[in-house]
């Protein structure tokens, strides 16, 4: 399976989770920001910063994912032993 396609699955669970992934210029912003999960009127988003390589998002988005409840989500297998790795183990 490709990376991009990898993420975009990462980017659907969150979603069941009803967590919206946001893909930001964060150098833009003028402020020294990094990628990660907040709250914003009540909504949970991760805002990911887009100039990140793929594999970077990939791993951002599934460190915030291992922390939630997956149990009773479908997560496709390849996706799922990602999530299912040690954060940094390849």
């Amino acid at each position: 399976m490709k990376q991009t396609q990898i993420y975009q699955h990462l980017v659907e669970t969150a979603g069941k989770l009803d967590i919206r992934v946001a893909e930001q210029n964060l150098r833009a912003t003028g402020v020294n920001a990094k990628s990660g999960l907040c709250r914003i009127r009540g909504e949970s988003v991760f805002i990911m910063d887009k100039r990140l390589s793929v594999n970077a998002k990939i791993a951002l988005l599934a460190d915030c994912l291992r922390q939630m409840p997956l149990e009773e989500i479908y997560i496709m297998p390849a996706v799922r032993k990602i999530l299912d790795r040690k954060p940094n183990q390849k």
